[in-house]
């Protein structure tokens, strides 16, 4: 995974070719000419809808339509595109972040202008100093494409004329929301436990820290305490409590009949919902 911030076109392109292992001296390449605007668009751009990031790296699949030119192949050796993801604004004006794949995407050819590309955006964690994502990263990213075309010039070659490669990026493709993987706990006991009498439900919402890469207890969230009567299939809530300073959560409730009990958290914003598994309690 690599997060940027979009500049202008030549160091677009510069970023383009870092992504297939190749590097180019910014100063070589303002001395090489300008890129030209490549005739290809992207559509169809299809990612999940979320991902689920703990204290690991996840790569996540995307596939995409390039529609292009007859002067372009996307098959060709010297042709490169990938999907990636960002934040803000797509030029880039504000600073923002971009997260792209560690390697090009694959492209099958449909029609004499079109191709379908897939690819894997790779998203590890490790906070913005270990060039990963922090845990300010999570929340909604958008989805754009990026493709480049060398023109029969050897990609890795140290006198590149850049006015012969075309370059074009497209954003505002889709959107998906990274979210720190969440944990969930769930203890009822005294176990039996006779009709009538109290029983005690513990437990414990933890979510990945992406800059520690631990777990970490998530405060004052709302939980709810579900319960399943053996024999059925179905969850229904008791009760809904609120997790503490560390996460913890402890809660009471009547012994009425044979099942299973479990906290069930709904996900934020940055965090993703989890259910407990579910403890039995013999009721006797």
């Amino acid at each position: 995974m690599r997060i940027r911030a979009t500049v202008a076109a030549i160091s677009a392109v510069t970023g383009a070719l870092a992504l297939t292992g190749l590097a180019v001296p910014a100063a070589q390449a303002a001395d090489s000419g300008t890129p030209y605007t490549l005739d290809v668009s992207f559509s169809n751009f299809k990612i999940a809808s979320s991902v689920k990031v703990g204290t690991g790296s996840v790569s996540t699949k995307v596939s995409y339509t390039l529609t292009h030119g007859s002067d372009v192949d996307p098959t060709a050796s010297d042709f490169f595109t990938d999907p990636f993801l960002y934040q803000g604004s797509f030029d880039g004006s504000d600073s923002s972040g971009e997260i792209f794949g560690g390697d090009p995407a694959t492209c099958t050819v449909t029609s004499a202008t079109t191709a379908t590309c897939t690819g894997t955006i790779e998203l590890e964690p490790g906070g913005e100093d270990e060039g990963g994502l922090g845990n300010a990263d999570a929340g909604t990213w958008k989805g754009a494409a990026e493709a480049v075309d060398f023109n029969g010039q050897d990609p890795n070659s140290n006198n590149l004329d850049f006015s012969k490669i075309g370059y074009k990026d497209q954003g505002g493709l889709a959107t998906t929301k990274l979210l720190r993987l969440a944990k969930l706990t769930a203890n009822a006991s005294p176990e039996p436990v006779r009709k009538g009498r109290t029983i005690t439900v513990t437990g414990k919402l933890t979510r990945a820290n992406w800059e520690t890469l631990k777990y970490a207890g998530y405060s004052g969230q709302s939980v709810k305490l579900q319960f399943r009567k053996k024999g059925s299939s179905t969850y229904t809530t008791v009760k809904t409590i609120t997790s503490s300073s560390t996460g913890g959560l402890s809660t009471t409730v009547t012994a009425s009949a044979d099942g299973y009990y479990r906290y069930s958290f709904a996900g934020t914003a940055t965090t993703s919902a989890v259910n407990a598994t579910g403890d039995f309690i013999d009721v006797q």
